[in-house]
């Protein structure tokens, strides 16, 4: 597997042994690997780390490296609302295998990593695959690091082209909270496909435009999470994901 791995401004860094065992928090928008409990904690876990982070109204992928060793210490990858269509995501090349590995920084500055463009779903979103574009399905991929559990990034001549996250629904949880550690239920894994469909093209799309049939599947997933008993929580983390949709759209 390669060592080296370029990021976005000409930003390097080098594969090491470790990857992170923060468990990862699927919040909908994005895909967290980081252990702070609320915004101030947030804020003294910025200031303590360097790399890639959001300013303003500039929101890149969030890459955090510790200021003393300069190893990877949590990051966040935001998901495009783009879907690559059935016909696209056949082409995904499905090799190399993961294999764990930490990151450390070969300098300790700051960098900009832009999110990737386009969503890639495996069939009953047992995988969610971030690109860069479309053009990272022309090639063959060099590696696949798994930086913490069941998240991997995919890497291209050298360079981090994408993302992975294996099994969402069971990572799915709100705000600042951890995932339930039971196993997500059937519904719950039904429903996160539905809410997928509803927050991506070409769905999305028809909300916007006010298609029936999008605005009445909209409202059904939201009655229906909002009557689930079992997996509570991971149904609370559903509502949250599609919550703006309802507000704008749902009426």
């Amino acid at each position: 597997m390669t060592t080296d791995l370029s990021f976005d401004g000409d930003w390097r860094a080098t594969v090491t042994g470790d990857p992170l065992r923060i468990i990862p928090r699927f919040t909908g928008g994005s895909v967290r690997l980081m252990d702070y409990a609320d915004v101030n904690e947030r804020e003294r876990f910025l200031l303590a780390s360097f790399g890639s982070q959001e300013w303003l109204w500039d929101a890149p992928d969030v890459i955090r490296f510790d200021k003393t060793d300069r190893v990877l210490v949590g990051a966040e990858f935001h998901w495009p609302e783009e879907s690559a269509s059935a016909k696209e995501v056949a082409r995904l090349p499905l090799t190399p295998e993961v294999r764990p590995g930490g990151i450390r920084a070969d300098e300790a500055r700051d960098f900009r990593h832009e999110r990737c463009t386009v969503l890639c779903r495996a069939p009953g979103d047992a995988m969610l695959t971030c690109l860069r574009d479309l053009g990272v399905m022309d090639e063959p991929l060099e590696a696949r690091v798994g930086i913490a559990p069941d998240v991997a990034l995919l890497v291209q001549r050298g360079a981090v082209v994408g993302w992975s996250l294996t099994d969402p629904a069971r990572y799915l949880t709100t705000a600042y909270a951890d995932p339930d550690p039971n196993p997500p239920s059937p519904a719950t894994r039904r429903l996160l496909t539905e809410c997928l469909d509803l927050v991506t093209t070409p769905v999305v799309d028809d909300l916007v435009d006010g298609e029936p049939a999008a605005v009445a599947r909209l409202r059904a997933a939201d009655e229906t999470l909002r009557a689930q008993r079992e997996d509570r929580h991971r149904a609370d983390a559903l509502l949250e994901l599609i919550a703006t949709y309802v507000e704008d759209y749902g009426s």
